[in-house]
């Protein structure tokens, strides 16, 4: 979106300059306010309503300008419509090409007019968030209830698009029917997929995407990794495409992959395998949660080697996975729980999902890296799909020399076979990005939270200009970077500069990224539940075997793709992702009710489908939670060590530390009631995450 601003010709400047909200204006009136209510001399209600006045003056000003830029847009493209029939009883290609020029020109025009409404829209969430931090009671609840549904309410301009979803209507279908397919009679109405998006098409829809919040599988599945790239370049050439290389990106994701089989591979066997250690069968907790133990400080080490490496790490962390498969497969011949606990640390001191996450961010184009998001996700859900599958393949007893290979060691194995593998394909295949194309990528993605202001004559009205990732800017960001252009005593490349440490990270985070954070931690608790005391709860009440487990656990894991396709194509479209991400919660809290023992009996249909409701359930409320994490939390998380994904990994890491610890804890009291005793902490988060989501629900836009 910058790059269109950088476009804007000097006249566009001077003339569109006047019709921005005036955030400055707006910023001198709070301190106004705050001056006056600290003397005695204005009280809240007042401000309140003087303070709304205002707004409404300066949306009606910003509004009347969008209405009459649309009107001139449609008057373009009511000529070229009388040209375009013209046109069709001659064959002239020279004459149909201009035409087509011209449909492109009208486009680039209305993406100038997006940018504006974008950049209007920004600077009044921003000022409605100034004002409720500096008053303490919630403006924007107030402003936007009152008049968002209004019929006659002007804000609704900024944020319904019908007038631009016209003209954009208008351009695509023309520049189709412009296309070679002319005479065909065939409309993109009866045939989407029939024609070919022009370039220009392609950004409006984004922009107006961006705007409307609308969005699709893709983009729903890709916001999951937390990778949280440009809707729009900033420059002509992205600087990625020179450091682009598939295999490499392929073999990241294969990481991903293999590393969450690694994961869930050995669950459905686990207190099996603890009992034949002489353990008990409970403290298969410690041996599933020693790996996630490990993961959370792994997590932070390779987060900050990606800073200068990629395939590095990479290589090291396949070096330590194979390590500790081979470890976890010999702790059964050398009749040792500690070599098996050393050897599932060692697995979780090989998590290189930090990197996988940041060569993304770094080395795949703008254009293809939302898709490349998508596929981490996918293959992070398939690998937890392929793990207890491929446990079940393993039911088989022999020894090789004085190696046993049977249905508990056979997962070490295969693992270790598969790491193996990897790091020679690894090592033949990958391409490290070379150090001069990483520097020129690394000043695109230090200003990618900056402001740009557009220079004016008159000072007092300065539109605050944000490319997309700026959006999520936190409030202390803003406000930090808002004294520095008007008190000249720090500059706003240090506020913006990337996080460096844990405590720096905290600062940026806002009370409805803390909440959300909460909501991660328990959701993954309440899988990781699920998932881990599966086997031990089965075979205590059902008398399941290792394939009944492990297909159970399967079918779980396929879940998760057809429930996102059906939230990002259809649900998230329908209903704002906040009242989704409610009603996700309170489902999670029922399947946690159901799954309770309470009854003489205990039966496989109450196990299975309370399960399945808090595992779909859970997955649900991950997707939306991610999507609106991606969306709220501050654009300097977005790169570096301490980055947004690292925190979001790190808290769902430590739920699965927490769980994992309650399912070994609770066997001191019995495999009777570790069922119940571990579902109670998950219920107490459950609740308490319900709460703070609907103290802070109004924040969560």
């Amino acid at each position: 979106m910058v790059a269109f601003g950088k476009k804007l010709r000097e006249s566009q400047i001077q003339e569109w300059q006047r019709y921005y909200i005036d955030y400055k204006l707006m910023k001198k009136k709070l301190n106004r306010y705050t001056q006056q209510i600290e003397v005695g001399t204005e009280n809240h209600l007042i401000v309140l309503k003087d303070f709304s006045r205002l707004l409404d003056c300066e949306i009606e000003k910003f509004v009347m300008f969008l209405l009459e830029q649309q009107g001139i847009l449609a008057s373009r493209l009511s000529n070229l419509r009388e040209q375009y029939d013209s046109l069709l009883e001659q064959a002239d290609g020279e004459k149909i090409s201009e035409l087509q020029d011209a449909y492109r020109s009208v486009g680039r025009d209305l993406l100038r007019i997006l940018f504006f409404v974008e950049m209007n829209a920004i600077g009044l969430r921003k000022i409605l968030k100034k004002f409720d931090k500096r008053f303490g009671f919630r403006f924007t609840n107030y402003y936007v209830k009152t008049r968002a549904n209004h019929p006659y309410s002007q804000l609704r301009q900024v944020c319904k698009h019908v007038g631009i979803g016209a003209v954009v209507g208008a351009i695509s279908r023309n520049l189709a029917d412009l296309q070679d397919n002319r005479g065909t009679y065939i409309s993109i109405y009866d045939q989407p997929a029939f024609s070919h998006p022009d370039p220009v098409v392609d950004s409006i829809r984004a922009a107006v995407d961006r705007l409307s919040n609308s969005t699709d599988f893709l983009h729903y599945l890709g916001k999951h990794a937390l990778i949280m790239p440009e809707e729009l370049p900033s420059s002509s050439e992205d600087p990625t495409d020179n450091i682009y290389h598939f295999m490499s990106l392929l073999l990241n994701l294969a990481n991903t992959f293999l590393y969450m089989v690694n994961t869930y591979i050995i669950v459905p066997t686990a207190d099996r395998y603890t009992m034949n250690l002489g353990a008990a069968a409970t403290v298969c907790g410690a041996v599933i949660g020693s790996m996630a133990v490990a993961q959370v400080f792994s997590s932070v080490y390779f987060s900050a080697w990606s800073n200068r490496s990629y395939m590095r790490p990479l290589v090291f962390s396949s070096i330590v996975l194979l390590v500790g498969n081979t470890l976890y497969a010999l702790a059964y011949d050398l009749d040792s729980l500690s070599v098996l606990l050393i050897g599932r640390l060692f697995c979780g001191l090989g998590s290189a999902r930090a990197v996988n996450r940041r060569y993304i961010s770094d080395c795949v184009p703008l254009k293809l890296r939302m898709q490349a998001s998508a596929g981490f996700v996918s293959a992070s859900a398939l690998g937890m799909a392929c793990g207890p599958a491929l446990a079940c393949l393993f039911q088989t007893n022999f020894k090789i020399y004085k190696l046993t290979f049977n249905e508990v060691t056979l997962p070490g194995w295969a693992m270790a076979l598969a790491w193996l593998v990897y790091l020679l394909w690894l090592c033949i295949s990958f391409r490290e990005p070379s150090r001069e194309s990483k520097e020129n990528v690394v000043p695109e993605e230090s200003n990618s939270g900056r402001y740009i202001n557009i220079s004016v004559d008159n000072n007092s009205t300065q539109p605050l200009l944000m490319n997309s990732n700026a959006k999520q800017q936190d409030e202390d960001g803003d406000e930090d970077c808002d004294d520095a252009e008007e008190d000249g005593d720090k500059d706003c490349d240090e506020v913006q500069k990337q996080v460096n440490s844990i405590v720096s990270a905290y600062r940026l985070l806002t009370p409805s990224v803390k909440v959300q954070l909460l909501i991660y931690f328990m959701l993954k608790y309440a899988m990781e539940i699920v998932l881990a005391e599966s086997s031990l709860i089965t075979g205590y009440y059902f008398i399941w075997s290792t394939s009944s487990v492990a297909i159970f656990l399967a079918c779980l894991g396929l879940t998760v793709l057809p429930v996102n396709v059906l939230i990002g194509s259809y649900v998230s479209n329908i209903f704002e992702e906040r009242q989704v991400l409610l009603a996700s919660e309170i489902l999670v809290c029922i399947g946690i009710l159901l799954s309770f023992h309470i009854l003489t009996s205990y039966s496989v249909p109450q196990y299975v489908g309370s399960a399945l409701l808090t595992f779909v359930s859970a997955e649900v409320l991950e997707g939306v939670n991610l999507s609106l994490l991606s969306r709220v939390m501050s654009s300097r998380l977005s790169r570096g060590t301490f980055n947004g994904g690292l925190l979001s990994t790190e808290a769902g890491t430590l739920a699965r530390v927490v769980a994992d610890g309650t399912i070994t804890l609770a066997g001191y009291l019995g495999v009777s009631k570790v069922l119940n005793t571990t579902l109670i902490p998950s219920l107490f988060i459950c609740v308490c995450s319900i709460v703070a989501t609907c103290f802070t629900y109004n924040s969560l836009y």
